[in-house]
């Protein structure tokens, strides 16, 4: 929670952050984008570490970590500052979020949870929702730099609470070796791959940096893949790979977040750029998403522990993907309540892909390697909106505008919305491979890491 919180206030304090030091929009972007590669790069070489050393541990420094480098932000005497302590925030951020999956995942028998997860999935989605409005009060009475103080006591409570948490220990647990190089050339490939896809509103699909950045991704990842083949102990373990559940439930991430946020994005963009909206009065405009993502994720627990995987991301995925469809059709005489109507199933698909497809994953991964599972689906969540955006932005930038954009409704972007409804309808078919019945019962391997108790 404290993770979203960060990045959707952060969006709202940018402004004041470039004019009070003096920045360049390209220095206030790489705040967000130096946090978003650290991140996606490290987050499975995190969630193996917590396999390794504990979850619990890596918890407590991961939120240490960023109070301390929110406190350092605020004390930033220059943008370089900012910028290189938000990269560091960025690593500590990879630290503890697979290690909330994890644990989720030791505590929680396989029947219960689903409704943890949809429980960590509503707080997200109040945490993204009161970012805008929580930032753009303290920022207007306090500064900028204040989003970050309040940041400090919100992570030493959690990290007080970590040091309470304990999970049962095994009789035995054998430590798995870290394979350096294989989590360097992963990290490698994904810190490239999120900055390539990253830059691509700026620069566009066939620029040479774009183009340079996907060759260079695919020949490292093919390297990467040549290398974990032959390890004693790959960074990603081979009863992990070839899990259908997780590897399903990861392609259903990819096409839904993408489709989903480059929806949001697109309408975003036509609300500010067409209507001239600041970035508060527009997220207003979406706030039904968010409000049914809340309140749909505990009936998306129910709906998956009653039919199963399959039946439940498949309705999910199809209302996701009807809603960034009805939000299309939106025209400039559009009532508000077929606007909210729009937005909701748009928050309503997302929020059951989400319950459904986390709780797959980390319910099907043997709970020794509850870490990089959890790792693996963190780095699909940023992957999948970076990808969305980026087809979205390329769009726009070819020549989408935004005709009939009203107040109350979504604004009318071309092909944009179309082609992400497409991306979210591909989702169906991972969706159909997802298991049929409710979740297997946990697993009888080892559930707890040492250092743990």
């Amino acid at each position: 929670m404290v993770v979203a919180l960060d990045g959707t206030v952060l969006v709202v304090a940018q402004p004041s952050l470039q004019r009070d030091l003096a920045a360049s929009l390209t220095q206030v972007q790489w705040t967000s984008t130096g946090y978003m590669v650290a991140v996606a790069a490290l987050l499975v070489v995190a969630g193996r570490l917590g396999d390794r050393y504990g979850h619990r541990r890596l918890l407590f420094a991961g939120v240490l970590g960023f109070a301390a480098a929110s406190a350092g932000i605020a004390l930033a005497p220059a943008i370089g500052w900012v910028i290189g302590l938000r990269v560091l925030q960025g690593v500590f951020g990879a630290l503890l979020q697979p290690a909330t999956l994890a644990l989720l995942r030791l505590a929680y028998p396989a029947d219960r949870l689903g409704t943890a997860i949809a429980v960590r999935t509503g707080a997200i989605g109040v945490a993204g929702a009161a970012g805008p409005v929580v930032g753009g009060a303290v920022v207007a009475e306090l500064g900028w730099r204040t989003v970050f103080v309040l940041q400090v006591p919100i992570a030493a409570l959690i990290a007080g609470l970590t040091l309470a948490v304990r999970t049962p220990r095994p009789d035995t647990f054998v430590r798995p070796r870290l394979d350096l190089t294989g989590a360097a050339l992963l990290t490698i490939v994904l810190a490239l791959g999120v900055h390539t896809l990253a830059g691509v509103p700026g620069r566009g699909w066939t620029a040479g940096p774009t183009l340079f950045g996907f060759l260079a991704v695919a020949v490292l990842s093919a390297v990467f893949a040549a290398h974990e083949r032959r390890a004693a102990h790959p960074i990603v373990p081979g009863v992990v790979v070839r899990s259908l559940p997780v590897t399903a439930s990861m392609l259903l991430l990819l096409a839904v977040t993408g489709g989903v946020f480059g929806a949001l994005f697109a309408v975003t963009f036509a609300l500010q750029e067409g209507l001239g909206l600041g970035p508060l009065a527009a997220g207003v405009r979406l706030l039904p998403v968010t409000v049914v993502m809340v309140f749909g994720a505990p009936l998306a627990a129910a709906a998956l522990r009653r039919h199963g995987p399959r039946r439940t991301a498949v309705t999910g995925t199809a209302l996701a993907a009807l809603g960034v469809a009805a939000v299309a059709r939106l025209g400039p005489d559009a009532a508000q309540a077929a606007a909210c109507a729009a937005f909701a199933l748009v928050g309503a698909g997302f929020a059951t892909v989400m319950v459904t497809a986390t709780g797959t994953v980390v319910g099907d991964a043997p709970a020794r390697y509850a870490g990089v599972v959890g790792g693996l689906k963190q780095t699909v969540m940023n992957i999948g909106p970076s990808l969305g955006i980026a087809v979205a932005a390329g769009m726009t930038a070819t020549g989408v505008t935004a005709t009939g954009v009203t107040a109350t409704a979504a604004p009318a972007t071309g092909s944009t919305l179309p082609v992400m409804a497409g991306l979210v309808v591909l989702g169906l078919v991972p969706a159909s491979l997802l298991p049929a019945g409710p979740a297997a019962g946990p697993s009888t391997e080892p559930v707890a890491q040492a250092g743990d108790a």
